[in-house]
Formats: C-alpha cells, structure tokens, sequence
C-alpha cells in the first residue's frame, strides 16, 4: 500500500508499511497521529495575562503561605538561627527571585537540604559571619548562572525526579503523622528520616508520638484530611476558588480550639502546638534583624562556606526547577540559567538582610501546582502574605494548630507518593524502574542529594549500556510558509538517547507560536523513554501556544522503541 493509499481513521490515526529499503527484508509499520489534546488537557488555557489566572493564582497563594509559613519557622531552628532568619528567606524567595525566576510554579525560600550546612557554618563563622558567606554564595550562584552552568538540569532522568518527588512525598507522610497526634518536638520542614546527632529517628517519633497523644490535635487533623481528601472529589467544592481546602481546615482548626478550650480544656493546644511567630511589630522586627559582618573578608573559611552554599543550592534548585516542570500540566520550560541567576540574587538580598540562603523548595512548590497555580502570581503574593504575617497580624497567625497544618502537609505528601505512581513505574522497563526505586530507598536513608547521586549513578549505568554503540544523534529542521505561521518538520535521528534531552527540548520550546510542526521518528531505531514523554508533553500541551503538532512514528510514552540488536543477523 502506498503512502497516498493510507487513511486516517476517526482517531487522527494512519497506519502505512514503509518500503523495504536495502537488506533489510521487515516492512515496519509507520504510525502517523495528529495532535489531540488529551481531555484532561484540552481546556487549558494561554497563560500570558497574568489577568485571567488570578482566580487561580490567588487562592494557590493561600496554600502555599500556609504550607511555607511553619517550614520557614521549623527549618531556621533546626539551623541554628533565628526564627526571623527563615521568615526573611521565605519572604525574599516569594518576592525577589520569584519576581526574576523564569519558572511559573516554583516556589522558593529556607531549605532543609541547607541546615546542617548551615549549622556548621554558623557555629565556624558566627551569625553575622554566615550571612557574608551567604551573600558570597548568592554572588558565586549569579556567576554559575552566567557561565550557563544551567544546562546540568537537563541530564537529570525522569525516573530519578519522580524517584525524588515519591521519597519526599512518603518523608512528608512519616514526619507529619507525630505532629498529628499531638507530638511537635521534631521541627516543620525537617526532611531527615534517620537524623544524625542522637535525634530520634522515625520509630523513636512513633513510639513517643503514641505515648504523648493528644485527642484535641488528633481531631482536628483527622477531620481536616477528610476535609481535603473530599474537596478534592467533590466538583462543587473544586469550583469554590476563592475557598480553598486548606484555608478552611485552618480556620476549622482554629475554630475547634476554641471549642476545646471553652468546653474541654484539656483537648486544647497551646504553647508548642501551635505556630509561634515573633511577635512586636515592624520596630521590634527591625531590632531583631543582624547584617553581614564584611570585616570578615579576608577569612578563607568564609569562602569555604559560601562555595559550599552556592553549590549545594544551586543543585538542589535545579532538581526542584526540573521536578516541577514535570508536574507542571502545561509542561512549561524553565530557563535554568536564569534561574541560577535569581537565586544567586535572592541569597544576596537574604543574607543582606540577616535571612538564610534560599533554594527552590519542592515541598512549596509541589503544593502550588496540586492547588492549580497557573503562573508565578501565586509565588509573589504568597510572598507578601509572609511578610503581611510577620509585620502585621503574627498575634492571628499564632492561633494556627501545627496538627491543621499536618494535615494539609499529609494531603500534600499522598498527592507526591501517590499509588498509582508506583504501579506506573513498575510495568515499565527495568532501565526506568530501579533508577526510581534506588532514588526512593536512598534519600529516605540517606538524604535528599546522597539519593539523588545514587540514583543519577543507578541511571547512567543503564545509559551507557544503551549508547555503547549508539553515541551520536542529529537532527534535521525544514521550514516553509509565511512567517507568522511557519511549517516545521524535524527529523529525529537513528538514535535518540537520553543525552539528547536537552537539545530536543530546547528545539520544542524555541518553536514560535502559531507554526505547524511534523515530529519524524519514522529514521529512528531507539528513542529513549524520557524523549518520548517530552514529545509527548509538548504535543498534548501544543494547543495553548496555537502550534499543530503531527507525530509520525513517535512511540508511546509506555513503547519505549527499542534498539534493533539483533538486524545484523538477518
């Protein structure tokens, strides 16, 4: 059957055998699809007018500020620094590097990743020591950005991000469910599972979570989780934007309190189970604030520290960078030099200002996107929220019980380590599952960057098993027609490794707006799986930007297309 024979079916689908060319006998089908949004996807929008998104963005805001203000609080403690130090991190996060970020759904502010690094530094420096180190570090960031050290975000395997993203989602789970049951002694953020230093590890939590139970805590988490496990199956509920789930399970919380308070006093929360922000208005905060100690200049172990803030931040943005473009539903590319750049300008401005240093934060930025962030609006006005919080309403804000706050923490969680998840990545091909797996088991052992590194390692094994005789690949671009609505054809190469990622995304969002575009495979004997689900990614979010997208021979994203090892025995 000649291609002109081939007709497309209902589903914008053809089938035509290619003809044999050479020695090799097989005729291959050739698959050719026209982009379809898929229904969960057809209904998105442009998102350009920051306008049209607000009724999104606004309440997304509201859930992040809830979720960021007890880390900010519980990660400056657990770093040995001033309660007002994470504030400060957390505010300049939302603010400043969301103001310069080119990401739309990251959120950034004070990392757990960064706290023993910051506890040894403070301890070495001084306070006011290791916020010079901090500003160094934020200028060696904004150097790497500069230099186009970005490009590294690209060579980080899918299958070791949703790794990362399920490890975090099962230590959030383990971690929230003492705070629960009434047990705050370990601090918010904390993302250790075994920490060093004689701190009780998971089971020792559990044992005394169980012993120190608390029915007032254990109420309004549980009704709070059920409150947001049904917001999110009920379509009325999903509907009431400008109420979001977790903004009512605070106030619910607050409002049992109360309750427990007037009626059972000994169910009450008070002291420790509840937020505890410094309170005294703008002048005592000022008071309280500490700058950088520049006299220190000419202290080598100042630059030892701030290398050491500047790399561990920058690798942990750029997981967190490429980790939420992945949740992101309209697959958007962040610009990860430009990144590095404005989280090297937020660490300067937070260390200025006597704050800690500043990553990407997936646990925020996680929750943003589960809320239905559309763009970075939510960022910035979470940011002023904290700031609002801090300034002026802390004597409310010390209302909040941390088991409210567990509760959403816990919905938050379950949406990362989901089951289905699991179930996924287990029927696909061993080079996908063990990189993921080895991801999940190290960083609950170790932690987040030691697990990551294994399963990077893990990765690469597979990888170059795979390009050992593969280890090129090129790719052709035609283009004809009118320039604001171009037609675009790219040919893949024989072989399309995981090296190739980056240059195939970079090729799909440098597609203008408005163009027709034909992706080849039909040359292509391996396509490796996390090219195949870019590709697809792009087509199924294609419409919003007004480009057509056709796939011809493009495997499913589950069809990984192998490698024809065995052609040379025909």
């Amino acid at each position: 059957m000649s291609a002109e024979e081939a007709t497309t079916s209902d589903e914008s689908e053809a089938v035509e055998p290619e003809t044999p060319s050479g020695d090799d006998s097989e005729v291959r089908p050739k698959r050719v699809r026209q982009s379809v949004p898929p229904p969960e996807l057809a209904d998105l929008e442009p998102w350009t007018d920051w306008r049209k998104n607000l009724k999104y963005d606004l309440p997304a805001s509201i859930v992040v500020f809830l979720v960021a203000l007890p880390l900010c609080l519980g990660i400056a403690v657990a770093s040995g620094a001033p309660p007002l130090a994470g504030l400060i991190a957390g505010i300049v996060g939302g603010t400043v590097v969301a103001l310069l970020s080119g990401s739309h759904t990251a959120v950034s502010g004070p990392a757990a990743g960064l706290a023993a690094i910051c506890v040894v530094g403070i301890d070495q420096l001084g306070w006011e020591g290791f916020l010079l180190a901090t500003v160094i570090g934020g200028a060696f960031q904004l150097l790497l950005g500069l230099l186009r050290a970005g490009i590294f975000a690209y060579y980080f395997p899918s299958s070791v991000i949703k790794g990362m993203l399920a490890a975090i989602g099962i230590i959030l789970i383990l971690k929230q469910i003492p705070h629960a049951l009434g047990f705050d002694a370990d601090y918010e953020g904390d993302l250790t599972l075994f920490p060093a230093r004689g701190e009780p590890g998971p089971i020792e939590s559990f044992q005394l979570a169980f012993e120190a139970l608390n029915p007032g805590a254990i109420l309004i988490a549980v009704i709070g989780l059920a409150l947001l496990i049904l917001w999110s199956k009920v379509e009325f509920l999903q509907k009431l934007r400008w109420m979001p789930g977790p903004l009512v399970v605070v106030l619910l919380g607050i409002g049992l309190n109360f309750v427990f308070a007037a009626a059972m006093p000994a169910w009450a929360l008070g002291g420790d189970h509840l937020v505890d922000l410094p309170a005294g208005g703008f002048a005592e905060l000022w008071r309280e604030m500490a700058f950088p100690n520049f006299s220190m200049w000419n202290d080598g172990r100042i630059y030892t520290t701030a290398f050491t803030i500047g790399a561990v931040a920058s690798v942990e943005t750029l997981l967190c960078i490429e980790a939420m473009d992945k949740l992101d539903r309209y697959k958007r590319s962040t610009p990860t030099n430009r990144e590095l750049m404005a989280q090297g300008t937020g660490n300067m401005i937070s260390g200025f200002l006597g704050g800690l240093p500043i990553t990407a934060v997936i646990v925020r930025g996680s929750a943003n996107i589960h809320a239905g962030s559309r763009s970075k609006i939510s960022a910035i006005v979470h940011g002023v929220m904290l700031f609002i919080a801090v300034v002026v309403i802390a004597s409310a804000m010390n209302l909040i019980p941390l088991a409210a706050l567990a509760a959403i923490l816990l919905h938050v969680g379950y949406k990362l380590a989901r089951f289905e998840l699991f179930r996924d990545m287990l029927k696909k091909n061993v080079e996908l599952w063990a990189p993921f797996l080895a991801t999940i088991g190290f960083v609950l052992w170790l932690d987040l960057l030691k697990g990551v590194g294994v399963g990077l390692i893990v990765a690469l094994f597979f990888i170059l098993r795979r390009n050992l005789g593969h280890a090129y690949f090129m790719h052709e671009t035609t283009q004809s027609g009118d320039e604001e609505n171009p037609s675009i054809v790219i040919q893949l190469s024989e072989n399309v490794s995981f090296l190739n990622k980056a240059s195939v995304s970079r090729v799909l969002h440098e597609l203008p707006n408005g163009a027709s575009v034909v992706i080849d495979g039909s040359r292509s004997e391996h396509i490796h799986a996390d090219v195949i689900e870019l590709i697809h990614d792009f087509e199924s979010t294609a419409h919003a930007r007004d480009i057509d997208v056709l796939l011809v021979q493009i495997p499913e994203i589950e069809d990984e297309l192998p490698a024809k090892g065995a052609k040379s025995a025909h």
